[in-house]
């Protein structure tokens, strides 16, 4: 009896242009572009095993162990019913294909990072749910087609179906047709570009993206200014800042998009607060740091971006990190050693330090555990299509399970 399974990856992507904002819910259609870098799976990823088998009583999925209910009408039931659509175009083409669109399909995620905190779960979730039923149903689709169906599972899951550096086009159409992600520059174009996550909480946000965007929408007069002026000029000058590889121009508008994001939160009735004085002071270190390399003649060296949570992530070119993880590590002292995964700093030890002439009086020093831990990784891939021994689902068609 022959096993219909495919396993993929996918990674997470963290926007220097932030999508807030919908314009149609059911559809996930925003109310402008955005621009997002994708990270490294090596170090973020969510893994996606789907099986088709006609002995299955229905679709199910397994996240972190645990079973999901899918929703009828819900984002996953619309996401698995648009790929076994695709599927069955196949099928209709080529009649002697296996009729895998009417098979039902056991699907088992695991993220090896924490799920709703702020680090982008569900846009990898999504987007390795979609490459993986690509993937088993074996479509001739491009990445840009698959984002059109991620998307309707979460917005930002569409930015995820492209390695590198990845803008999702609004769109004008009603029905979403214009709405997807396209590559700006594929992740050789700028391998330099790495990102430190400070990990600030793990928790579980009190305002999810959903609810708040919908609030914004409703009650914020600075989200339309935004949707109007701000960002359509800021994303035509970041792809150019992308192509020329302008690390001060790419930095400057990825803060004052993180800052005018959080301003719209700020302006919402009644306000969301995204952040806290921990991510307020890793905010004051990074200006520091730039007001030091400019005041002596050089250009900024890091950005600081915050989406939906308190999780800073500091872009900034591989040497600076050198630099950047002892500021951290200084202020925010670690319960645990830094893990060099990267090889930074090769035999060295990595303690907390300021560079010469760094204000040290722009924020306190917090006690351990105010961070709860660093993440250090680069500009990464798309979507992987895994072997079997990777597979999460078992020989029985239930998810393995693993230690």
């Amino acid at each position: 009896m022959a096993v219909y399974q495919a396993t993929t990856s996918a990674p997470v992507n963290i926007a220097c242009i932030k999508y807030w904002g919908k314009r149609d819910t059911k559809l996930i259609l925003p109310t402008n572009s955005s621009l997002s870098v994708t990270l490294d799976q090596d170090h973020l990823r969510s893994t996606t095993t789907s099986r088709a088998d006609p002995s299955f009583s229905k679709d199910r999925l397994w996240l972190n162990g645990k079973e999901e209910e899918i929703k009828e009408g819900g984002r996953t039931a619309t996401c698995i019913k648009e790929m076994k659509s695709l599927r069955k175009q196949v099928e209709d083409a080529n009649p002697n294909e296996p009729k895998l669109s009417t098979y039902p399909v056991h699907i088992c995620s695991r993220n090896n990072f924490p799920t709703a905190a702020g680090l982008a779960s569900s846009a990898a979730g999504f987007a390795a749910l979609v490459s993986s039923l690509a993937a088993l149903y074996a479509l001739p689709a491009s990445p840009s087609q698959l984002s059109l169906i991620s998307r309707q599972g979460s917005g930002s899951a569409c930015r995820s179906l492209f390695g590198g550096f990845v803008a999702w086009e609004m769109g004008t159409a009603a029905d979403g047709s214009d709405s997807y992600a396209v590559e700006v520059a594929p992740q050789s174009h700028w391998p330099e570009i790495h990102a430190l996550i400070c990990v600030v909480s793990d928790d579980k946000k009190g305002t999810s993206s959903t609810a708040g965007m919908q609030r914004t929408v409703e009650t914020s007069p600075l989200l339309q200014h935004r949707i109007k002026h701000v960002v359509p000029e800021r994303m035509k000058a970041i792809k150019e800042a992308i192509l020329a590889k302008d690390f001060d121009t790419f930095a400057k508008i990825t803060m004052q998009d993180s800052n005018q994001f959080h301003a719209v939160a700020l302006d919402t009735d009644p306000p969301i607060f995204y952040m806290n004085d921990v991510s307020r002071a890793i905010i004051a270190l990074i200006v520091e740091y730039n007001r030091l390399s400019v005041e002596n003649g050089g250009k900024v060296k890091a950005a600081y971006t915050y989406d939906a949570g308190p999780n800073a992530v500091i872009y900034t070119p591989k040497e600076n990190l050198k630099e950047i993880i002892p500021l951290i590590l200084k202020y925010f002292p670690q319960a645990e050693k830094y893990n060099d995964h990267l090889g930074l700093f090769g035999t060295a030890s990595v303690d907390g330090a300021v560079p010469a002439g760094f204000n040290e009086a722009v924020a306190k020093q917090f006690p351990v555990g105010a961070v709860k831990g660093l993440i250090t990784t680069r500009v990464g891939d798309g979507p992987r299509v895994l072997g079997a021994e990777e597979a999460l689902i078992g020989p029985d068609g239930f998810p393995k399970q693993l230690a």
